[in-house]
């Protein structure tokens, strides 16, 4: 993320734990989307489903209580994104700018979130995430690669850089609530090589980037949910100098297909068509007869108006499973559009060639009328010269 750009994002705060180095960062929107089966608001997986820099500073406010002595306040408020919807103020000093973190690292804070009103929702003593991959809300990712390792900090959020229009119920914060956040940055490492992750590692840390983005996608963030299964997927399809058992390969590949998935649907909200239909084109790659990945499919190819192929992909998946009512119904949309499409193009090439019911009739006729006028017009001339021989004939008898 970067400075002064908004971002609706919120949701839930999985502590983050175990954590991965990169090789590469997946941009926010650039990858590659169980209830009822195949329902549009579902992905895979046990939750239900179907995508800074320093800122400004602003005059002097009063202070909120604070447990720092007033001598080590900083009375001074940085506005990170230039809007006035998220602030921080240094409450104690850290160790100086070349002790900030940077994104990729693992952070640990010391966290109480309040409401605006002062009213303590939770004190988290050890919060660990990986800085910049939106494990937790924007107010915390933004906020934190600007701080100083030992630093205090108070930080005013907006709802829209919290727990949005929806709020949480685990912390329990209600909808629209704007927070005050008190930080304590206490240690910042560079995350682990995931080629020198054990396969059980790997498995547990593209388990909880995916049920981050499940937890976006729940709320409606769906560039977000994109994201955190761009970085899940960077897990497992990296390479690995620890020996992996073909069991625990098959593990590795069971979240990446789901992270496929899930982000082929998070896409599809987006309307980023071509991405979704890349996704699955992935999963079909290693489960062809993922059911998920036909239908949706077949989805983004109607919506692309290709409605022969997609007919195709949604007979294979109802083949696969006949009862399914979502199918039937998506199946005999598409049957008829296509009816009605092949229709309006024959419509469009009668008039083009001439339809004898219209101006092609019209044209027929004038046809008609013009090969009438010859033919008279040659018996007539015929019947002319006729009747000239006949008086030379009769004249020479005479």
């Amino acid at each position: 993320m970067t400075d002064k750009v908004e971002v609706t994002g919120a949701g839930d705060n999985p502590q983050m734990i175990l954590t991965g180095k990169k090789s590469g960062k997946a941009s926010l929107l650039d990858s590659g989307e169980d209830f009822e089966m195949l329902d549009d608001d579902e992905i895979d997986d046990d939750p239900p489903l179907e995508d800074a820099g320093g800122g400004k500073k602003t005059k002097k406010e009063p202070a909120e209580d604070q447990d720092a002595s007033p001598s080590s306040l900083v009375d001074e408020w940085m506005d990170i994104l230039g809007n006035g919807q998220l602030r921080k103020k240094v409450l104690r000093a850290g160790n100086g700018p070349d002790s900030r973190p940077t994104k990729g690292q693992n952070v640990v804070i010391h966290l109480k979130t309040s409401l605006a009103d002062g009213t303590l929702i939770e004190e988290q003593p050890e919060l660990s995430f990986t800085l910049g991959d939106g494990d937790v809300i924007q107010a915390l990712d933004l906020t934190v690669q600007l701080m100083e390792m030992g630093e205090t900090a108070l930080v005013q959020a907006d709802a829209k850089y919290a727990y949005g229009a929806l709020g949480s119920l685990a912390p329990e914060v209600l909808p629209s609530a704007d927070l005050a956040l008190e930080v304590q940055l206490l240690d910042a490492t560079e995350a682990p090589d995931l080629e020198l992750l054990s396969p059980q590692e790997r498995v547990a840390l593209a388990g909880q980037k995916r049920e981050r983005g499940n937890v976006y996608y729940q709320r409606g963030d769906y560039a977000f949910a994109v994201n955190s299964y761009g970085f899940a997927l960077q897990i497992t399809e990296s390479s690995s100098k620890v020996d992996i058992s073909p069991e625990e390969e098959e593990e590795l590949m069971d979240i990446k297909v789901k992270c496929l998935n899930n982000m082929a649907a998070a896409q599809l909200k987006l309307d980023h068509y071509e991405a979704a239909l890349r996704s699955c084109v992935s999963v079909l790659a290693h489960q062809p007869d993922n059911i998920k990945a036909l239908f949706r499919k077949g989805k983004v190819l109607a919506l692309q108006g290709e409605y022969a192929d997609a007919i195709r992909n949604l007979k294979m998946a109802l083949k696969l499973e006949p009862s399914n009512k979502t199918i039937h119904s998506e199946l005999s949309k598409l049957v008829k559009k296509h009816s009605e499409q092949k229709d309006a193009e024959q419509a469009m090439y009668k008039k083009m060639l001439g339809n004898p019911g219209s101006g092609g009739m019209q044209k027929h006729q004038a046809r008609s009328s013009w090969g009438v006028s010859w033919k008279w017009l040659f018996g007539a001339t015929a019947v002319a010269i006729g009747g000239v021989a006949l008086s030379v004939v009769i004249a020479a008898r005479n």
